[in-house]
């Protein structure tokens, strides 16, 4: 028994859930925004919606393609990514817990969003790396721009709800790269079943 595994679909599978921690993580940020700029139940129900909407179509991406993904061998590259990806979360929550602590025992409470943006935007640098996903490459920059720019551009200064804003239109705008179709690949025939 011949078993294939179709390249662009696994990688449609994977791409669809990162859409869908994106679309999650996005529509919080945005609105936590919401509410701290008192932008109102309406924008927040449009968030709410659209975060819907966008979580739903990630989903069935995911679901479509999941059988791919499931199908793919276990290989050194794979166990490699994950550990790497597990590694670098990890440390991303425990850097930002860390620096949060002792910017706001040093009084610069206010830096703490920026400082969470910019270690959350850097932690897309080794994923792109280990995962040959350039498009994090530019997530990365888009988030460490916006944690460096807006406490000195933003009428509240780092405390302003805008970086809230930023990224999760950042991560939005992600999700709905990721869910863009995969480029075109052959399937790839595994060795027979034995």
């Amino acid at each position: 028994m011949q078993t294939s595994i179709h390249v662009a679909d696994a990688l449609s599978a994977r791409r669809a859930l990162g859409a869908l921690i994106f679309g999650f993580f996005g529509s919080v940020l945005l609105e936590v925004w919401n509410e701290r700029a008192h932008a109102g139940l309406p924008l927040a129900l449009t968030i709410g919606a659209l975060g819907l909407v966008l979580f739903m179509f990630a989903g069935m991406r995911y679901r479509r393609h999941a059988p791919a993904l499931a199908g793919e061998p276990d290989s050194a590259e794979k166990r490699r990514a994950d550990r790497v990806f597990n590694l670098v979360n990890l440390g991303q929550w425990l850097l930002i817990l860390v620096l949060g602590n002792v910017m706001a025992n040093l009084g610069l409470g206010d830096w703490v969003v920026p400082m969470a943006i910019a270690v959350i935007g850097l932690h897309f640098v080794p994923l792109a790396h280990v995962y040959r996903n350039p498009p994090h490459y530019l997530t990365a920059c888009a988030m460490v721009a916006l944690a460096l720019s807006y406490p000195f551009l933003a009428p509240g200064g780092a405390r302003d709800p805008v970086g809230f804003l930023g990224t999760g239109l950042i991560l939005w705008m992600s999700a709905l790269g990721a869910l863009r179709p995969a480029p075109g690949t052959a399937p790839v025939a595994s060795t027979p079943a034995a």
